[in-house]
């Protein structure tokens, strides 16, 4: 296990969990309003719609196309143009502070918690991944979400285009060079 790496990185806190921490903009109702509006969301993951009660469902679309001019690769061409609806139930709610919910995953069902923690004019916010069927699948998700909370971070601070599939080769490489070693 890792402890939390300065350089902004996921860290896996447990053998199937990784956990990511970003000092945003806030104040936390304004993050809460990019974890749970469609419309804030959309702009640096996934829109849809979701019933903000524990058990409720989350319909998640990707459409990437939504927050970055890059074309996708092959493999993930469908987020760019029609895109993914991805099913997803909430777990647990506490406005603003905690939203956990499952998350489709290679064969087992994962879950994704949001923790905001005010701090002065910013808001901490944790993304724990728990429950990952394994190293490849820790790589993967943690790229996927460095880019995306990459994103996340210039939509708050007014920023434009994002760059987001260039990064994932990178940050998929550098991901399963780190989790090999722990």
């Amino acid at each position: 296990m890792s402890l939390p790496d300065p350089d902004a990185y996921g860290v896996m806190t447990a053998p199937d969990t990784v956990r990511f921490e970003r000092l945003l903009p806030g104040p936390a109702e304004r993050v809460w309003a990019y974890l749970t509006e469609a419309d804030k969301r959309r702009q640096w993951l996934a829109g849809g719609e979701m019933e903000l009660k524990a058990g409720g469902k989350a319909e998640l679309l990707f459409k990437h196309s939504e927050f970055t001019d890059e074309p996708a690769p092959e493999k993930y061409a469908e987020m760019n143009t029609q895109g993914f609806l991805s099913p997803h139930r909430i777990t647990e709610i506490d406005p603003p502070r905690l939203l956990a919910m499952t998350w489709p995953g290679e064969g087992t069902e994962s879950e994704v918690v949001f923790e905001l923690f005010p701090e002065g004019d910013k808001v901490r916010l944790i993304v724990t991944h728990k429950r990952l069927a394994g190293r490849d699948e820790m790589a993967n998700v943690s790229s996927g979400w460095h880019a995306h909370l990459e994103v996340l971070e210039t939509t708050l601070q007014g920023g434009g285009a994002n760059r987001f599939w260039s990064r994932i080769p990178e940050l998929e490489k550098m991901y399963s060079g780190r989790f090999a070693a722990d």
